[in-house]
Order: structure tokens, then sequence, then C-alpha cells
């Protein structure tokens, strides 16, 4: 149980408090490459603030705050020129760095021009997403993390979620809801509907562990029937901090990204990369879609006949902002406990001026995170099982990607597979 104040502080986003602070030292995705390329610029909203995101025509990407600093006139509605972005109502061009370098109806022989700019962040492309970072400079390097830089096919389903991140990234160091959520609810929903939902989500917790590392937190679980040998206890997945979680098993590679919009908006997304490690035949695909995770029905009820739609119910029903002053932890919320915890050290880091955890500044291809590949003990069968009872099934890629995992488990059977 929390007080009143520290639940406060500890889901706050906007700058100028602790944990907005911790969290601007940090990249973010702010919008899909096919965006920009569609429409050269964009208004996206981050930790709050509004900003104007644009790609020039060379292919570098810039971000700004909305409001022009001349007469706040909004920059999402500038011109995309070669060197910067020019306000639409009095044509004065900002550079990336945020320097004015054009004022047309200024004289040239003044300094005004110098005396001007804008806070610009910095943004840079990266696996079929544009991201962001608008904190203090210099800006650290934005991770290469393995899904966002491996071989296969990948596709990005979205959500923006009426909810504050944190109890996000709460459900992902609380293991033992997957048996009640996904196992017992998923079987009475699949009941009422005429599906059967998946065993291997029902199997019991027989013991969890979590791990802090370098990026934030490893999750470990032991089912019924297996042991600690399994690579559910034995490799786990990560919590990477403050706001994603890697997850996988079956050829699937998933990233579980949850983005402060605001303090009561999330932009939950899910970013798969579909790659069986034996079999796999590579698919040609020359821009990563994107697809809308559907969250209500047409009565406004939850869509809870999917995985990630219960996971949504169950974030978005306990209220914009949790209430944590009467809630009552138990001994299996011990994840949770320490992810409290490693967000109350990293504001006092930040406020003694050093780095937050998982803050990387030495340049490097590819940052290969812990994760486990025989999920749930379920062998190739967690891919299938994935595709059908999983968010995925949404993707208008949906053929594809099961015609992937088919093959592959085809290959491996016949004795083909590479």
């Amino acid at each position: 149980m929390l007080t009143a104040e520290q639940n406060d502080e500890l889901t706050q986003v906007d700058a100028g408090t602790p944990m907005g602070e911790v969290l601007r030292r940090y990249w973010y995705p702010v919008a899909f490459t096919r965006e920009l390329a569609e429409f050269p610029v964009k208004r996206v909203e981050l930790l709050g603030e509004f900003f104007a995101l644009w790609r020039s025509p060379s292919g570098r990407y810039g971000i700004v705050p909305e409001a022009c600093p001349h007469r706040k006139a909004s920059m999402a509605y500038g011109v995309v020129e070669p060197d910067g972005l020019r306000c639409p109502y009095h044509g004065w061009v900002f550079d990336e760095s945020g320097a004015c370098i054009e004022q047309p109806a200024e004289r040239d022989d003044t300094r005004f021009g110098a005396r001007v700019s804008a806070k610009a962040g910095v943004a840079e492309e990266l696996g079929g997403l544009v991201w962001a970072y608008v904190g203090p400079g210099p800006a650290p390097r934005l991770p290469r993390f393995d899904v966002y830089v491996m071989e296969g096919f990948r596709d990005i389903g979205w959500a923006d979620l009426p909810c504050n991140y944190v109890q996000i990234m709460e459900n992902a160091v609380d293991p033992h809801h997957v048996e009640w959520l996904h196992g017992r609810y998923f079987s009475f929903i699949g009941r009422h509907e005429g599906f059967t939902s998946p065993a291997s989500f029902a199997k019991k917790h027989v013991k969890v562990g979590f791990t802090p590392f370098e990026w934030g937190i490893i999750k470990r679980r032991v089912l019924e029937g297996a042991s600690e040998e399994n690579d559910d206890w034995k490799v786990g997945h990560p919590l990477v901090f403050p706001y994603n979680m890697r997850v996988g098993g079956g050829g699937v590679h998933q990233m579980q990204i949850r983005v402060p919009v605001n303090r009561t908006t999330t932009r939950f997304m899910l970013y798969t990369v579909h790659r069986p490690d034996e079999g796999y035949e590579h698919v040609e695909q020359p821009m990563v879609p994107d697809y809308r995770i559907p969250v209500l029905d047409e009565n406004g009820r939850h869509v809870v006949n999917y995985v990630e739609g219960q996971d949504i119910m169950a974030w978005v029903t306990q209220g914009a902002i949790t209430d944590r002053t009467t809630e009552h932890l138990g001994r299996s919320d011990i994840g949770v406990a320490m992810l409290r915890k490693m967000f109350r050290e990293q504001m006092d880091r930040v406020a003694r001026g050093e780095d937050p955890i998982g803050t990387i500044r030495e340049e490097h291809e590819r940052i290969d995170l812990p994760c486990e590949k025989d999920k749930f003990h379920a062998g190739a069968r967690f891919a299938l099982d994935f595709c059908d009872m999983g968010s995925t099934r949404f993707s208008p890629m949906l053929d594809t990607i099961k015609k992937i995992h088919v093959s592959a488990a085809e290959r491996v059977a016949s004795g083909s597979a590479s």
C-alpha cells in the first residue's frame, strides 16, 4: 500500500516532477515510419507535451515543441523544407537542432535570429518506428534491442488506453495472473463463445522469481510439470525499464511497449517479429504493417476473447490511475514491490545528476535481451496459439504469419530445415 503522496509521485509524467524527469532520460516510439512517408509532418504527444515531428526530403528526422517560439502557432502544420521545418504562420524555419535559421520578414543585419530557438529533441528511425528523445542533452544512444534489428517478418499492433502506464508495467512483474486471467478466465469466456482456450496458459505456478539486471528485472516461473531447467525459469524474460517487456517463444519474438503519452493515456504497442529458429524462410517486407488492437465492442464492453484484450481489461478497469492507498499486496506481489523500489531508486539517481538504469552512451549494433524460447514448455505450439488466441489474429498479415510458422514446423518435421 502506498500513501496518496507516494502514488501521486509514482504516476507523474510531467516535466519537473521526479518521475517525469526520469522518463525524459529515455527514447520512445512516437510514430510509424510509414506515417512520415505518407505525409512528412505529424503532431505527437509524449509525456504530457505536444511536439511537431517531421521527416526531411533527405530522410532525416526532427522534433520540436508544437508551439512556434515566435507567436505560438502550431509547427505541426509546418512546411517541411530541406533544411528544417517552416512555421506556416510567418515562415520562420527551425532546423533539427532547434536553431532558427530563417526569419523572412526580419532584417538580415541583426542578430535577432540567433537569439531565438526551439527546444529540440532528437528523432531517429529504427525497425519501422520513429523514436524520439526529448530530455536533457547530450542524448543517450537509441538502444538497438534485438527485436528491432533481427531478421524476420514483423508487424505492430497498437491501442491508446485510458490509464496510467505504471499499472500496465506492474502487470509485467505479476506472473500469477497468467493462470487466472489467461487460464481460468479465458476458459470461461471460451465456453460461452464456443472456442477452446490454450491449455498452456492454465498451468499452475509452482514457483516465481525476479532478478534485477542491467536493463530492469528478469521474471521467472516454474510451472506445474516443469522444473528450474526449463526456459521459463532458467532464462525467463525481462521487464525493460521503464516501459517495455520482452517476451517470446516458439519462433515469436516480441517487445511489449507502453508509452506514457500523458498521465492518463498510454499507447500500448506489440512489436512482433516472426522468425522460427529452425525452418524459417525469408519473406520480403518493404514496409512494416501496423494494425489497431480492439479494446471495446459495439456495446462498450471490453473485448476479452484474446490474451492482450484480457490484459487491457485488467489494466483499464483499475481506473485512470490506480488507487494504491487501498490495495492489499500479498506475498505473490513481490515483483510489484521490486518494481516500485526500482522506480524510487531511479528518481533518486536522476535527482543526484546520474543516468538512470538502462542508459547507453556507446555505439552498438545490437543488444540481445535474455528471453525464453520454449515458453510454457509448449514448443512450437506456442506460436500457433499466439496466432489464434493473441492480438496477431487482428493483423492484416495474419495469413502470411501463420504460413511462416506452419511452413517452418513442416520443414523441421520433414528434416529439411537448414
